[in-house]
């Protein structure tokens, strides 16, 4: 993959806004910001660069009999997918025996709602979905770049949630989120979201002003309700406030066209390299920190040499061995698109180092067994981020560690100051150590 080269037409503060409410202007990242000998003394250092956060669920799984070694530590022995990875082995860990407690839900597939969030019992009664650890990131350091955070899917479905429990659509056209990154619109343009903005808030003022005149005559749980929706509409009276600031400056410029969507919705695969592409332009700009992406399966035939059979159905093999072979032909040609958006980051360089070493990768499933539906024992890779790695790091089988352990040192990583989240019993997980420390 080529990666574009970012330039700007004049020399770029280092403050950040918040990006919101359809405003997608901004300031990339670049030596631009760091024109002064001090700064760009600052700008070499590890500490001076700004670190980021990706996440990947692929919902229909992965067959991890081709995942996990036999062996833990650092000299296992490859596995057919970890073949595919070869080229990073030393930048990831892959990671057993972790899973969400109590995420038996409502479907088989329940268990997406929270690979993130890791709130119980999705989908059954009295469930209420909790705010995504990259939501939760990027309430605190979202307001550094255009986009607090980018939610992409290839099916519209997310990870991502809000504090209020609401889902957050992703985005699953790539040449709409290039174009909001980095087309420039025409003053007119400009002016329109302007004006936008401006009704927008006066929406909010008159939405407020009626709920607190409401709230004097609600029962207890109505007040709940009332307070989970006013709660989200500070938020985005908040992003209105701030995306004032980024409709007048300039966006990034790179050295690409627009991307040509793959209209052919059985071409999974490239529709996720495409993606997967976008994503390494929107880190390497700084348009944002934090990314999510959630690979959904199909209830048909994907178009990939060799596959015959239905996706979803093929997850389901009850270990048919002729079901298997075709679904390792999906899964390692995931696994490859997967590399190549990691070789895409390690492409960047940044400060000494590439962007991949100041970005933390999650990639894996929210189901340990697709065939069954079961949510334990979750196949997880971490790449990149500063941390040490070459290593399968194996947990209990049988006593898994909550996953969301995990998610407490990424977010302080990420200079979130957090001691728990969700279903965490603990700040630190096994075989997840920063290097050179």
């Amino acid at each position: 993959m080529k990666i574009p080269f970012v330039t700007t037409r004049k020399r770029m503060s280092r403050r950040r806004l918040l990006q919101g409410a359809g405003v997608t202007l901004g300031l990339p990242f670049i030596e631009a910001m760091s024109r002064t000998i001090g700064d760009q003394a600052l700008a070499g250092t590890v500490a001076a660069r700004p670190k980021r956060f990706v996440a990947i669920c692929a919902t229909l799984g992965f067959h991890t009999p081709f995942l996990f070694p036999e062996k833990e530590g650092g000299d296992y022995e490859d596995t057919p997918y970890t073949k595919c990875l070869a080229d990073h082995r030393a930048d990831l860990s892959l990671f057993s025996g972790l899973s969400h407690p109590k995420s038996n839900g409502n479907s088989g597939h329940a268990s997406e709602l929270t690979w993130l969030t890791s709130a119980p019992r999705p989908g059954l009664a009295g469930f209420r979905n909790t705010v995504s650890i990259d939501q939760l990131i990027a309430s605190e350091i979202g307001i550094k770049t255009r986009f607090p955070s980018l939610v992409l899917s290839t099916s519209g479905r997310s990870m991502s949630w809000t504090g209020s429990g609401v889902e957050i659509p992703g985005e699953t056209i790539p040449s709409r989120l290039f174009k909001s990154m980095f087309i420039v619109g025409s003053e007119a343009d400009i002016k329109a979201q302007l004006r936008k903005i401006e009704r927008g808030r006066s929406i909010l003022d008159a939405l407020l002003a009626q709920t607190k005149i409401l709230s004097h005559e609600l029962s207890y749980q109505d007040k709940q309700k009332l307070e989970q929706y006013l709660t989200a509409v500070r938020d985005l009276e908040f992003r209105l406030q701030q995306s004032e600031g980024w409709a007048t400056r300039p966006k990034p410029v790179v050295d690409r066209d627009i991307p040509k969507d793959i209209s052919n919705r059985l071409d999974a695969i490239g529709k996720q390299s495409l993606m997967y592409d976008m994503m390494v332009l929107a880190l390497q700009s700084d348009s944002t920190r934090i990314i999510t992406f959630q690979l959904s399966g199909m209830n048909a035939v994907p178009v990939i040499p060799g596959v015959r059979n239905d996706w979803h159905n093929l997850s389901h093999h009850s270990k048919d061995d002729a079901k298997i072979d075709e679904l390792r032909v999906i899964e390692e040609a995931q696994f490859n698109v997967f590399s190549d958006f990691l070789t895409g980051l390690k492409q960047v360089e940044e400060g000494g180092q590439n962007l991949l070493d100041h970005t933390a990768v999650l990639y894996g499933s929210n189901l340990g067994n697709a065939s069954s539906h079961n949510w334990r024992n979750l196949p997880i890779v971490l790449a990149g981020g500063g941390y040490r790695h070459g290593r399968y790091v194996a947990h209990d089988p049988e006593n898994n560690t909550p996953f969301a352990n995990m998610f407490v040192p990424l977010a302080q990583r990420m200079g979130v100051e957090i001691d728990k989240f969700g279903s965490s019993t603990a700040e630190s997980i096994r075989g997840l150590d920063l290097a050179h420390v």
